[in-house]
């Protein structure tokens, strides 16, 4: 889809990254790294967390060092396609799981009944990609309860945990009886607006990341020095940082889904990421995929079709999704540009 937005100069809203600039304040820190020497330092990973190349990494570390062929593991779709792609190098079973509109809640029943003896994880990725949905605490303590009763573990990626905005993120580790079986992995890129610099993590108990830095050591050996030095400062950020994170992102979130409503979209709730997803269909065309090529030539404008996130592509077919990771003059350009050209059957 961004090949085809270059093409036809469309207005991007479709992958999450940012059209500004990350906080000075971590851009100089990693000069400032660099100055010093801190060039060829190795960073010596802890025995509770390894610090990875970028979020996609961690998961790949995750699943090769901790799931072996054939055992079960257990994902919410729609879901972010690195997910099945590492789960497949290591050989694991996937079992889906399907979260749907309008609040993409757990089917709980269901997910009991997908649990069995073979079962070594369930992966949760909260604030979700792509819907923004939230996993509420009392879904979270089930699924807590599952695992504990089953001695299943968790893995979670939960790298928009500070872009949470109808409720608090919940940590699964931080629950009763979870952090000895919980993988969590976060990266700096989303909350700092540094998409481009891949710092990742996963923290978990020592008995977990043994496994996680063993596969760690043959993906990438080691993360760019400087970028970790920046990373350690950006993550000491004041609360106040967070604060003026949270308001600027409402504001852009307001402007869109605002949009999104006048230009006759159905739009779900989104609690958390930089995500909305939409149902297309009052406009007439055949699919997701169909829907998206149109929006970029016809309208100029790009979003996400959302059966790429789902094992069946039919669940999806429905849905888009954009972002409103851009700034402010970005997105009412697009929103005009769908206002003015797009029209419901």
């Amino acid at each position: 889809m961004s090949s085809l937005a270059i093409k036809h100069g469309a207005i991007n809203l479709g992958q999450g990254f940012p059209n500004f600039d990350g906080p000075e304040f971590v851009k100089e820190a990693a000069i400032q790294a660099i100055r010093m020497e801190k060039i060829n330092m190795l960073v010596v990973m802890g025995f509770q967390s390894s610090t990875l190349q970028l979020l996609a990494e961690a998961i790949a570390a995750t699943m090769l060092g901790l799931i072996n062929p054939g055992d079960e593991v257990i994902l919410f779709a729609p879901f972010y396609d690195s997910y099945e792609a590492t789960l497949s190098m290591a050989g694991a079973k996937i079992k889906c799981i399907t979260l749907r509109p309008p609040d993409f809640a757990v089917p709980i029943n269901e997910l009991k009944s997908t649990i069995s003896k073979n079962t070594r994880a369930i992966l949760i990725n909260t604030p979700h990609n792509p819907t923004g949905k939230m996993f509420t605490r009392d879904e979270l303590n089930t699924i807590a309860s599952l695992c504990i009763e089953n001695d299943v573990l968790v893995f979670t990626d939960e790298v928009y945990d500070k872009l949470a905005f109808e409720m608090d993120h919940i940590s699964m580790a931080s629950l009763p009886g979870m952090y000895e079986r919980t993988v969590t992995m976060n990266s700096l890129g989303k909350t700092f607006s540094l998409t481009g610099w891949k710092i990742g993590w996963a923290i978990a108990p020592p008995h977990l990341t043994w496994g996680v830095r063993q596969a760690h050591a043959f993906l990438t050996f080691a993360t760019s020095t400087p970028m970790q030095w920046a990373a350690s400062v950006a993550l000491r950020a004041p609360d106040s940082y967070y604060v003026e994170l949270k308001r600027d992102y409402m504001a852009k979130k307001a402007i869109l889904v605002e949009g999104l409503k006048a230009v006759g979209f159905k739009v779900f709730p989104s609690s958390g990421t930089y995500f909305v997803v939409v149902d297309h269909t009052a406009f007439g065309l055949e699919n997701d995929i169909a829907f998206c090529e149109y929006l970029i030539k016809e309208v100029g404008v790009v979003a996400i079709p959302t059966s790429v996130f789902y094992l069946n592509p039919e669940d999806g077919k429905n849905l888009v999704r954009f972002t409103f990771c851009k700034d402010e003059e970005t997105l009412r350009t697009a929103v005009e540009r769908m206002k003015e050209k797009l029209k419901r059957n």
